[in-house]
């Protein structure tokens, strides 16, 4: 979709600068901070990303975990 948008001149020429640097064009440039903008400020995809992110544990990081949890139990005084 085709939008006009003003934008004060101090970003517009930040993000220009920006776009060139990372090889892409200014409409996608905005496209990708508008997406990741909204994205941060949306509770129900938020919600969405932590739940998958809790949603099937990593053997590894529980490994790890448990041996932490069991050094850290034989050098506690009982």
């Amino acid at each position: 979709m085709k939008t006009a948008v003003s934008i004060p001149d101090h970003i517009f020429k930040k993000a220009d600068r920006l776009a060139r640097k990372m090889n892409k064009s200014r409409s996608q440039l905005y496209a990708e901070a508008v997406a990741e903008y909204t994205a941060r400020y949306d509770e129900d995809e938020m919600v969405a990303a932590i739940n998958a992110a809790y949603a099937e544990p990593d053997p590894e990081l529980d490994a790890f975990v448990a041996e932490a949890a069991r050094r850290t139990l034989e050098s506690v005084e009982w």
